[in-house]
């Protein structure tokens, strides 16, 4: 009974080889004949009983799977050709024997290099459109340059930012996630030389061609430049992402772990502070543009941004202060100037609230007049300094209007009406 058993089970064996080799015969038949539709399926009858099979097999399988997914370069699919040629790469790696990965290898290449250019040609496209489904369109060209090449990380990093631009935020995000599950960084070398000829910058795949073409005299100049880690900009472009899906709760997750990671990184912290601004949570918004300060205290519009912040908080001198600091750093930040007379011209609003109750007592409300109007004169120059800057704001002149005629200014009063006049046509 046991040398029944033996023997019927070696006859399964047998059967199952068989079935292989047949099967395999047939898929690289069909590919030969161009017909890939039936290399397909004589593909997908052998997978089930590949498991089993040797290396030499295994590594043919895999070989004549690529192949016929591949169509002899006519592929639309190219996700599940990259998958199957990878797969076929990695078997061999791992077997250590390497028959087909070469010939794979150089379908590879001649695929990343037309797609990429596919891709690029489409990405300028979509700068020139500015359509979403252009930027798509060019964003799914760089995720297929990646899914040949994994290695190719830039190219994921690519895709990732212009689906970003086309909107397509769950595409975008999922791209961001990769590239953190995959630690990538971006840190790259670039090796540039001067063409001779052109004097162009060109840039070589490695040193040793750089290297080659500047003893050749082709080139001169060469450098070597490092660009720095990408890391910090995938947390913030990812918190981004969520935000824009409006799942705040895993926004604010991400740009937490990347703070974790750079916490002395200034674009998360301001990609924090507007997200408490798009939450409605001004006073956080407040407190992360402070700490943003502390990282960054030469920078305008933060010192602008706290004062805004203090100004709808009713905290006027504490919003000029800051204000101030900002047309400090910058003597032509206009808006600066225009909300310096404007927290000034608040500070009236109690004087008049005063003069309303106060209108049959005349010499009471002819005090708290006068009080007004030295308010407004301290106003004025902030605003005439704002004109100067931005003569075509429509609001810094009606403001200067009214200030005029309230103040009996009529010269200024008359010139800047002309001003008016000619804004509104």
């Amino acid at each position: 009974m046991k040398k029944q058993l033996i023997f019927l089970s070696a006859l399964l064996v047998s059967m199952t080889v068989f079935g292989q080799k047949s099967e395999l015969k047939t898929a690289e038949k069909a590919i030969k004949a161009n017909d890939f539709s039936s290399a397909i399926a004589a593909i997908n009858q052998a997978e089930s009983l590949i498991t089993s099979a040797d290396q030499k097999t295994k590594a043919k399988y895999y070989y004549l799977k690529s192949l016929a997914l591949y169509q002899d370069g006519a592929a639309e699919n190219i996700e599940e050709v990259g998958a199957a040629f990878n797969e076929l790469i990695n078997f061999e790696k791992e077997s250590d024997k390497f028959k087909y990965t070469n010939e794979i290898g150089g379908l590879i290449n001649t695929m990343v290099q037309n797609t990429a250019s596919k891709a690029s040609k489409d990405y300028e496209t979509a700068v020139e459109t500015k359509l979403p489904e252009d930027y798509v369109k060019a964003a799914n060209g760089f995720a297929q340059v990646f899914a040949l090449s994994p290695k190719d990380t830039t190219f994921l990093d690519n895709a990732a930012l212009v689906y970003f631009y086309g909107k397509d935020y769950e595409s975008s995000k999922d791209a961001y996630e990769k590239l953190l599950d995959l630690n990538y960084t971006g840190i790259t070398t670039l090796y540039l030389a001067t063409n001779k000829e052109s004097g162009e910058e060109i840039a070589y795949p490695d040193k040793k061609a750089m290297d080659l073409q500047v003893k050749l005299g082709m080139a001169e100049n060469p450098r070597e430049e490092i660009k720095d880690s990408r890391r910090e900009m995938i947390f913030k472009n990812l918190a981004q992402n969520y935000s824009m899906l409006e799942d705040n709760e895993k926004a604010f997750e991400i740009v937490a772990q990347g703070r974790e990671e750079f916490p002395e990184s200034y674009s998360l912290l301001i990609e924090e502070a507007n997200m408490y601004y798009k939450a409605g949570d001004n006073e956080m918004f407040k407190v992360k543009l402070e700490e943003a300060i502390s990282l960054n205290p030469t920078e305008p519009t933060l010192y602008y941004n706290v004062g805004v912040m203090n100004m709808g908080q009713g905290n006027l001198d504490e919003a000029i202060k800051f204000f101030e600091k900002a047309v400090e750093l910058d003597p032509n930040y206009a808006d600066a100037y225009n909300n310096i007379g404007a927290a000034i011209i608040e500070k009236a609003a109690p004087i008049i609230e005063e003069m309303n109750k106060n209108l049959s007592d005349f010499a009471k409300y002819d005090k708290l007049q006068e009080e007004q109007f030295e308010i407004y004169k301290k106003a004025i120059p902030y605003y005439e300094k704002a004109y100067e800057i931005n003569g075509k704001n429509i609001n810094i002149v009606q403001t200067l209007m009214g200030l005029y005629e309230n103040l009996e200014m009529t010269d200024k009063l008359n010139d800047i009406k002309a001003v008016y006049d000619e804004l509104k046509q």
